[in-house]
């Protein structure tokens, strides 16, 4: 049984979540929060791997798409409720070991850590990709460690270089799917001037198999092939930390994350699926986003979709270095990792815990052009369940940590989750449903996903077991002492 937790925040010094006592500086302006937060919730997977779920779902993707949204903004409004009580670099891994215990805020911490280092890898390779297809006279690998190398230097000079680069980053994808929604949608409603194409048309979502073709089944596997493209829309809370007025900012993103959900994923998957037919061979062949500007005769969108994707797949490797190291930082802070993570240098960046991670993203790297089929696929799967470890750490840490608020500093409840405890338990409840239902998806690799995570998972939590008895009778010895 671990002690009572209080809204004590053991990192923070008396001048707040970035005062001197932790070395962070506030140097993300409230342009850069905002972006980041609005950013955060397109990935590059949005681009690139809709394809699949549409052929899986259909239409009926849409439902997909709808549930895993209602799923992360529950989850959302509870993380900012914490948050915005307590700011802190470690989100919810700090509120976990809070009010779970030091274990729970270890596993999930250096859990997350682990996801983003191996999402660097991803991210880097599929960015050189593209590179590589333009500029073919440097080599792939040359191409990921350019990028590498550019966004690590860029984590390193401050946080506000960070924000400024996502800032840009984050408004060129937002600008891009905000003129692809207008734009296909002008075209589905027979408006857009120049353009006639005769697929697009509301009747796609029901005219060729109708909206659920595959049966209602094909939902809750598209919620498999959709649910991790939503990871990274806790990214605010930690960035908040850094920011002049933390509260504010985890509250304004807090509240947005509905229109920015509905918007962006479900108004373009809906633009998608309405101006081509879902079993167009296209949208397998170009995916679905190059497969529905070609329908509208758009030229080279193919190329315009490239530097789309390339522009996200920057802004997650910046934003992925940026989360791994604020999670290091924490964890060292805590105690949970070496210290020298928890130092900072002038500029209040965590050199080492910046460097570890970029690291440990090269290694990364290495394997998956050496060994794609057996070390790199074991680190992908290892790590492709933490999401929703993540969110089921949200909830449980949520329903305890309302009770201490309200106990201590009630005033501090400037976001409340609705339905308190209801809600929270309802989507508890949910993520371990799909948690469930992935081990009897054998066809997209779920099964081997939830039981390589669950394996790294239980060896995490007994390290972070056997450090907490350890410093317990440390601590006892030296009381007795």
């Amino acid at each position: 049984m671990t002690s009572q937790p209080t809204l004590t925040k053991p990192e923070e010094g008396p001048a707040g979540p970035c005062g001197p006592d932790t070395g962070l500086q506030a140097g993300l302006k409230n342009r850069h929060l905002s972006m980041i937060a609005i950013g955060g919730v397109i990935g590059a997977g949005l681009f690139v791997g809709s394809s699949s779920g549409i052929a899986t779902a259909g239409p009926g993707i849409l439902l997909s798409y709808a549930l895993v949204g209602t799923l992360v903004v529950l989850v959302m409004r509870m993380l900012g409720e914490m948050s915005a009580a307590n700011p802190t670099s470690g989100s919810f891994s700090a509120h976990a070991d809070r009010a779970l215990g030091p274990w729970a805020g270890f596993s999930i911490g250096w859990l997350y850590w682990f996801f983003w280092v191996v999402v660097l890898a991803v991210e880097a390779t599929a960015g050189a990709k593209i590179l590589e297809g333009w500029i073919p006279a440097v080599p792939q690998w040359g191409w990921a460690l350019i990028v590498m190398v550019v966004l690590t230097a860029t984590n390193l000079a401050s946080v506000g270089s960070y924000g400024e680069f996502e800032f840009w980053f984050a408004g060129i994808k937002v600008v891009a799917i905000a003129a692809f929604i207008v734009v296909g949608g002008l075209a589905v409603f027979g408006v857009l001037p120049g353009v006639d194409s005769d697929r697009a048309g509301l009747g796609n979502l029901t005219e060729h198999g109708g909206f659920l073709p595959h049966g209602a089944g094909a939902v809750l596997t598209g919620v498999l092939l959709v649910v991790f493209s939503f990871m990274g829309s806790e990214i605010p809370t930690l960035a908040a930390g850094e920011s002049e007025d933390p509260q504010r900012a985890v509250t304004k993103a807090t509240n947005s994350i509905i229109w920015r959900i509905a918007v962006f994923y479900l108004g373009s998957i809906f633009v998608v699926v309405a101006l081509l037919p879902w079993d167009s061979q296209s949208i397998v062949d170009q995916g679905s986003y190059v497969a529905a500007l070609d329908s509208l005769g758009i030229p080279n969108a193919g190329e315009i979709m490239n530097f789309i994707v390339l522009t996200s797949v920057l802004s997650c490797l910046n934003s992925g270095l940026y989360t791994a190291s604020r999670m290091a930082f924490s964890l060292g802070r805590r105690g949970d990792a070496p210290k020298a993570f928890a130092r900072t240098t002038r500029r209040g960046v965590p050199q080492a815990a910046i460097l570890s991670s970029v690291v440990f993203g090269f290694v990364a790297v290495f394997f998956n052009y050496k060994f794609p089929d057996t070390v790199f696929l074991f680190l992908l799967n290892s790590s492709g369940a933490v999401a929703l470890f993540v969110w089921l750490a949200i909830c449980f840490s949520q329903l305890r940590l309302r009770k201490i608020i309200q106990a201590e500093a009630p005033e501090k409840l400037v976001v409340r989750m609705w339905l308190y405890p209801y809600l929270t338990w309802a989507a508890a409840a949910v993520i371990v449903f799909v948690l469930g239902y992935m081990l009897t998806d054998t066809e997209h690799d779920g099964r081997s996903t939830v039981l390589l995570s669950l394996l790294v998972a239980a060896l995490v939590v007994v390290v972070a077991l056997v450090k907490q008895r350890i410093t317990a009778t440390r601590t006892a010895g030296a009381a007795k002492g």
